[in-house]
């Protein structure tokens, strides 16, 4: 593929930028990602619209920049991101541009340590990749709904490239319009997808990054907004991969990238988080031990149960034997990865004084964590000892410590569900349920819960027990 800038120039594409902008009323969606490739529309875009203001044409439609915050971006990045993302706003307001820039989250309730500690999902790997779709796709979703809820029809504008890779070819082939600048969006009628960079290749991302901009004493090239462009290109050294903005689940995993989740367990090696520590960022190191950890426990299997979250049990033929696959993990190692969470941003921030408690995990995913273990049968209510017993102080809300077993309250439980042989998961469970509905002035639901929990597979052990639990995990 031939160089763009081998026979245009910069004012080539502002032109062909102005154009698509004077198309139409429809608003753009700019999908930021803070990689190379985004950061290219960006600028692009941003160079643009203050050109056509400097001129004094009219700027007729809003301009949203959007970036999809996982939750467990590297902190490395989401500094740099912070900071560039403020800038830019402010730029833009003192120019008096029609573009707002807004970061994007995924529901608490479907965060990553929410759905890993709190609901004992698997970490993710290439055939479970969970993360994907409701840490990013759902989120940037939701604000295009929200717009295409106003403006009825909208276009959102991707730094993607041909010939990044056959996948990414195959997503701009699949939705092409014969004829048509435009795309389909895979999922959502009346959303358009612009790829202005499409023809680019990477030598031209990086000539414009570096050379188009104005150049100003050593050899630091700056962006539309005044940030410094020098600063990515030192963030993709030693990387070899960037995370793109994503708006489909064809898009691959990006562990490698330095524009990625730092927790990212569907790639065997994190070479970004280890490119960080090699060029210095040692305080980065509880993140690199802790993300291998949560890759190894996934294989483990007394760390996970033999029923998924529905109570169902299956099995699957391997080596011509029947076997128990493996469910989600057990309430005791959900315990234990938030204690060695929490002792990890503990560490980060004694290695690092600018890190502040909760720069990895937040007070809004530890009380959906403490409610789904309470659900899970955690009588013994585990997560606000476990919290004091790393900062060795309270969990920082008000919260009803009624809810209360001690474990000589637990053990003689235990031994009378023993006695009568009665499995104490099971009681733990319904004690569960019956504390969860105290004070309620309607308790229909406990029975239809009660009812549910005493279908579950898991409950009648004596038609499963003969199956092999012997199964390796790969």
């Amino acid at each position: 593929m031939k160089n763009y800038f081998d026979n245009h120039n910069k004012t080539d594409i502002i032109e062909y930028i102005k154009k698509l902008y004077y198309h139409d009323d429809r608003p753009w969606i700019v999908g930021y990602s803070g990689g190379k490739d985004s950061s290219t529309v960006v600028q692009l875009i941003f160079e643009t619209l203050k050109e056509l203001k400097s001129n004094g044409d009219k700027l007729h439609k809003p301009v949203n920049i959007i970036f999809a915050d996982t939750l467990v971006e590297n902190p490395m990045i989401t500094n740099f991101i912070d900071d560039l993302l403020g800038q830019m706003q402010k730029e833009a307001n003192e120019l008096n541009l029609p573009l707002n820039v807004q970061k994007v989250y995924p529901d608490y309730k479907e965060s990553f340590w929410t759905l890993l500690i709190g609901r004992g999902y698997p970490s993710p790997r290439q055939k479970f990749r969970w993360c994907t779709d409701r840490l990013k796709i759902r989120p940037t979703t939701r604000f295009i709904k929200k717009q295409l809820s106003e403006y009825n029809e909208v276009i959102v504008v991707l730094g993607v490239r041909k010939g990044e890779s056959a996948s990414r070819d195959q997503v701009l082939n699949n939705s092409k319009i014969d004829g048509k600048i435009l795309r389909r969006h895979q999922s959502l009628n009346n959303a358009y997808i612009l790829s202005p960079i499409e023809n680019f290749t990477e030598n031209d991302v990086w000539q414009y990054l570096l050379n188009s901009n104005e150049e100003l004493n050593n050899n630091d090239f700056y962006s539309p907004f005044n940030t410094n462009n020098n600063t990515l290109y030192q963030l993709y050294r030693d990387s070899d991969a960037e995370c793109p903005m994503t708006i489909t689940k064809d898009t691959k995993a990006c562990g490698n990238s330095r524009f990625g989740c730092w927790t990212c367990t569907v790639v065997k090696t994190d070479k970004s988080l280890r490119g960080f520590i090699d060029s210095g960022e040692e305080w980065l190191l509880p993140l690199l031990k802790y993300r291998k950890y949560i890759y190894d426990i996934r294989n483990i299997r007394d760390k996970r149960e033999k029923k998924r979250r529905n109570g169902k049990v299956y099995t699957i033929t391997k080596d011509g034997e029947e076997k128990i696959g493996l469910g989600p993990f057990t309430l005791e190692a959900r315990k234990e990865m938030l204690q060695k969470l929490l002792e990890t941003e503990k560490k980060v921030i004694m290695l690092n004084r600018k890190m502040n408690k909760h720069c990895l995990i937040k007070p809004e995913e530890l009380k959906l964590i403490r409610e789904e273990w309470i659900e899970s049968g955690d009588i013994q209510d585990s997560l606000p000892e476990i919290y004091k017993n790393v900062y060795n102080e309270k969990l920082p809300w008000s919260y009803d410590e009624k809810f209360l077993f001690n474990q000589e309250e637990i053990d003689l439980l235990t031994e009378l569900c023993e006695e009568e042989n009665l499995d104490p998961e099971l009681i733990k469970k319904l004690i569960s349920i019956e504390e969860n509905y105290i004070g309620y002035k309607y308790r229909h639901n406990i029975y239809n819960k009660i009812y549910k929990l005493l279908q579950q597979d898991w409950i009648h052990y004596d038609q499963i027990k003969n199956i092999s639990t012997n199964l390796d995990v790969k």
